[in-house]
């Protein structure tokens, strides 16, 4: 049995959208990953279920090892088709945020968004929410937005009605949000569902193999670059890997290729805090990506240094600088919080 985390008020005030709803949005934030495209397709069928007209609009392209999920190829990319986007979320019925608590993470369709007549609920479990939705449910204690969405639709009577399609995006997401259930994942709730959506006949080894091992040749190479580069601060229990516009271009990068390389450090003995350095390609900023294990506050860090947050073991920011600016304020952020990385060390 779950807990039942979410509101019962709140289930009610939705189901009470959905049941008279005939058109619905599904909005999720810029530089979708796993858990947005995941909690974004896994409400996509549940709603195709109950015979209502949805549409998943995302800012722009996600990676391309997530494009196997089942409905994919019907996402709406928003600075692709804008006229087209803006007029299904203008004559949206009810418009569901997934995996974003501000309105500036979905950019240029924030205003669209906001001046729809739609009915708005936002789906999410990052810190702090905006108030931009009539229905807020938010739950940062939740390890992803896919959870969040499964534990919705089961509490509103519907989880006969979860499909195996939907059931393989749900995982995808809760799978990615956790880095293969290795962070934020000790809640044993996490493996009810899991064995839920197992009884819908999803191959979990088979989701994996096509999430973290169909990547190109390029992808490995460009790994080995940037592990060759690595700084490691043995004093301060950190490791720090960045990767710039030029470093991507001789590589072939493509959006994804560099997924899941925060993670790489944190497999040396004694490290419990890793940053990746990633020059964004089409904006002038360097994008922050942070992970530690244990009890270190990376979230904390990202907030105070980088105007950004997120998760206890897994935060993110951004930089408007150089990468040479980017890595001394790390390093000036590693010397602040030297006490708690060498208490965990």
């Amino acid at each position: 049995m779950l807990t039942k985390v979410i509101e019962q008020s709140k289930i009610d005030h939705f189901t009470k959208w959905i049941d008279r709803a005939d058109k619905v949005v599904i909005v999720s934030h810029v530089g979708p990953d796993g858990d947005a495209i995941g909690s974004s397709l896994g409400l996509w069928h549940f709603l195709d279920s109950q015979g209502k007209t949805a549409n998943v609009i995302v800012p722009n392209a996600f990676p391309d090892f997530l494009k196997w999920m089942p409905g994919s190829k019907d996402i709406l990319l928003y600075d692709r088709y804008k006229e087209f986007a803006d007029k299904l979320i203008a004559e949206a019925d009810v418009i569901c945020c997934l995996d974003f608590n501000a309105i500036h993470r979905i950019e240029a369709m924030g205003s669209a968004v906001l001046a729809s007549p739609a009915r708005k609920i936002l789906i999410d479990h990052h810190l702090h929410p905006e108030y931009f939705c009539k229905i807020i449910i938010s739950h940062p204690e939740i390890s992803s937005t896919s959870e969040l969405v499964f534990r919705l639709i089961c509490r509103m009577g519907y989880f006969s009605d979860i499909s195996k399609e939907g059931a393989e995006c749900i995982y995808t997401g809760m799978m990615t949000d956790t880095g293969g259930f290795t962070y934020n994942s000790n809640n044993r709730e996490i493996y009810f569902i899991i064995s839920e959506l197992l009884s819908k006949g999803i191959d979990k080894d088979d989701i994996y193999r096509k999430v973290y091992n169909t990547y190109s040749e390029s992808r490995l190479r460009l790994m080995g670059y940037v592990l060759s580069q690595m700084k490691v601060y043995p004093d301060h229990h950190a490791a720090l890997i960045s990767l710039t516009k030029e470093e991507q271009g001789r590589f072939d990068y493509i959006r994804g290729d560099s997924e899941g390389f925060v993670n790489i450090p944190l497999s040396i003995k004694g490290v419990v805090f890793s940053c990746f350095l990633r020059e964004d390609t089409e904006k002038p900023m360097i994008k922050i990506s942070l992970r530690s294990v244990g009890t270190f506050p990376c979230n904390r860090l990202a907030a105070e240094f980088f105007n950004g947050g997120g998760h206890l073991n897994a935060s993110g920011g951004e930089f408007y600088g150089t990468m040479e600016e980017a890595r001394d304020v790390f390093e000036q952020a590693l010397e602040r919080y030297k006490p708690l990385l060498c208490a965990k060390g």
